[in-house]
């Protein structure tokens, strides 16, 4: 078959590339929780992304490198997959060495597979990408973890004086950012991705949870995403301030939006973790949550890269 291919051309595209991953939903590790991902500011280049077509114009596949996580997101329609997976590689090879001396650039960029998804771990070992399951200290893994609303959510109110609620729209996006990059140690989010989010077409202002300290500062946050197509929810991210840990306002927040989720009609929840992530993993397993795709992380280098 012929495809066609180009860059990434605005908010009609996204909404396609959106639709591409709802269909191949079985195939892919993010699908719901895309407008997250693709608010992060990845797609302010449009030659960061690509997409293919078939000959009758339809959306085959897509690849982005999302600059944020330092890592390679795409989606293929699993007639198009053998034609198209290794040509997507090699779009993404060619597209992050341009970027290498720019403030765009990575020394390194990272892809994520299904274990079983043999072709695509063939062709991620043939593009240089190398499993980083077994690499010493710096070994990575992860897990995609599902539940059903057959499954009553267990209910924690938050400690005395703290409050859970939703977000306070754009102007409460500096302290998000804040408790965020505190959460994470990382400076990554930024306040033009958080804004972004909340306006995204698919963005749910009740799903966006944030726990309140009596002072007034934010401690801890659970942001959920649902489809109603599909009737499937995700949590993406959720995190909590160092300095509140001992409050387990993680499983207060996860319990809030995994309810909400639940009243909207969200028939299955998904959630990714790092199986290094003990606490993480613990809290989602306690939730009911269950692995149902161990996900191998691959990496490519251009430059070496001190840890």
């Amino acid at each position: 078959m012929e495809f066609s291919q180009r860059s990434f051309q605005g908010e009609i595209d996204q909404r396609l590339m959106e639709d591409l991953a709802c269909q191949t939903l079985a195939a892919n590790l993010h699908v719901t929780d895309l407008p997250y991902r693709f608010s992060s500011g990845a797609l302010n280049d449009p030659e960061n992304a690509r997409l293919w077509f078939d000959r009758h114009g339809q959306l085959a596949a897509w690849a982005v490198l999302q600059v944020p996580f330092w890592t390679l997101d795409y989606v293929c329609h699993t007639a198009a997959e053998a034609e198209l997976h290794a040509g997507m590689l090699a779009w993404a090879d060619q597209r992050a060495r341009a970027a290498l001396e720019t403030d765009q650039g990575h020394p390194c960029w990272f892809a994520n597979v299904f274990s079983g998804q043999a072709d695509r771990i063939r062709d991620l070992e043939g593009a240089g990408y190398q499993w980083q399951g077994e690499v010493g200290e710096n070994s990575l893994a992860k897990v995609l973890m599902r539940r059903t609303s057959q499954t009553s959510t267990k209910v924690y109110l938050p400690p005395a004086g703290f409050t859970v609620r939703p977000l306070a729209g754009m102007d409460e996006v500096p302290d998000y950012v804040a408790l965020h990059r505190a959460a994470f140690g990382s400076t990554t989010m930024t306040e033009e991705w958080r804004a972004r989010t909340l306006r995204h077409p698919n963005y749910q202002p009740d799903l966006d949870i944030v726990v309140e300290t009596p002072d007034g500062r934010l401690a801890a946050f659970c942001i959920c995403w649902f489809d109603e197509a599909s009737r499937i929810g995700r949590v993406e991210p959720l995190g909590c301030h160092q300095d509140f840990r001992r409050f387990a306002l993680g499983r207060v927040t996860l319990s809030d939006g995994l309810r909400r989720l639940q009243s909207r009609g969200a028939e299955t929840i998904y959630v990714e973790t790092d199986v290094d992530r003990n606490t993480a993993l613990r809290l989602y397993e306690s939730f009911d949550f269950q692995v149902i795709h161990d996900v191998l992380v691959y990496r490519i280098d251009y430059a070496k890269v001190e840890w």
